[in-house]
């Protein structure tokens, strides 16, 4: 069985869009495309007027590199979002077909389901938030293409074991598509579980250049997975995906210089969690600092409504999150420079700005 026989029948019928840059890219005097002949004012030789590659190939390069797979093994589009709504909508019949997902976990995948009209099956993390493997196969309905982990986990921060990975990959096949969020793997002591694809072609993997790249605002991310799931999302995704703009500044993130400067603040971003953890512990009214391999921490107050009150007061815009599951008396505070880190045990251990 092949995994495309998990995708809908129609996507995989269909005759996809072609666009213009896609039927000839070659040639000098470009009137193919209806696009105008002068560049924008202020286009430092971008050729703004000019639509760009569906998938740049120099981008697409280089991520490939960076993620160790083979470029036809890779997507890239706008941010993770856009990967993860692709294959809801590939993979999932309306009305009909199922995702699974572990909450507390990444509010997107079950949007995108809901977009989609796709069922939800929803299995909780354990009370330390970890992943129940058993749980989740018991939970498995023929419905379920798709089943989506987050590791390291947002909002919580526990990473999920490569073997629990693996197994559920082994498990899954011929079932459902694992789909693996490595958002956070760079702040992570483990690694990517890309070099798996290659064994389970059931497995994907996503990643951005939104967190270690410090590139949010330029929405860059990847999918990772079979050759033959990447060309059927590419049936379905919009034909110029990525503005010249991003794709220059994304280049400029993975050149020898921007690796160098990421990973040097990603080294900080690990010693400040390690710092924050210890220090916020330590604070009066502070339960509890759930362990975290992301850019962030999930913290426990008695009263985390004053505390994210305290906080916005003085000027520190925190993520509240107790609307999910299990966190109903925390807050997610992400690791910013060590003076931000400053301020924010400083406002916390004082009071300052309390209602």
């Amino acid at each position: 069985m092949s995994v495309l026989d998990l995708a809908r029948p129609e996507i995989r019928a269909m005759q996809p869009y072609s666009s213009a840059r896609m039927e000839a890219s070659g040639g000098e005097v470009f009137l193919n495309a209806n696009e105008s002949a002068w560049t924008p004012v202020g286009d430092d030789g971008l050729g703004c007027n000019r639509y760009p590659e569906p998938q740049p190939a120099a981008l697409v390069d280089a991520l490939a590199a960076l993620y160790g797979v083979r470029r036809e093994q890779l997507l890239v589009g706008r941010g993770s979002d856009e990967a993860i709504d692709l294959l809801v909508r590939a993979f999932c019949r309306a009305g009909r077909d199922a995702i699974l997902i572990q909450p507390p976990t990444f509010g997107m995948y079950a949007v995108c389901a809901r977009v989609q009209d796709a069922g939800i099956v929803e299995v909780p993390l354990a009370a330390d938030f970890s992943l129940d493997v058993d749980a989740v196969l018991a939970a498995l309905t023929p419905a379920v293409k798709l089943v989506f982990i987050c590791t390291p986990n947002n909002p919580t921060g526990q990473p999920v074991p490569r073997a629990s990975v693996e197994r559920l990959a082994q498990a899954l096949r011929d079932r459902a598509l694992l789909v693996v969020d490595e958002a956070y793997v760079e702040f992570s002591d483990a690694g990517s579980v890309a070099d798996l694809i290659d064994r389970y072609d059931n497995l994907a993997v996503l990643r951005t250049l939104s967190k270690a790249w410090a590139l949010a605002g330029v929405r860059v991310g990847s999918l990772l997975a079979n050759a033959e799931v990447i060309a059927l999302l590419r049936r379905i995704m919009a034909p110029y995906p990525l503005p010249l703009p991003c794709v220059d500044a994304a280049l400029l993130a993975l050149s020898g210089w921007g690796q160098a400067n990421a990973r040097g603040h990603v080294a900080i971003v690990r010693e400040q969690r390690a710092r924050m953890q210890t220090e916020l512990r330590r604070l009066p009214g502070v339960r509890e600092v759930l362990p975290s391999q992301a850019n962030f921490l999930a913290v426990r107050f008695d009263d985390a409504a004053a505390m994210y009150q305290r906080l916005l007061a003085a000027g520190i815009v925190v993520r509240d999150v107790r609307r999910y599951s299990n966190l109903g008396d925390a807050l997610r505070i992400t690791i910013g420079t060590p003076a931000e880190n400053d301020r924010v045990l400083a406002v916390l251990a004082s009071g300052q700005g309390s209602a």
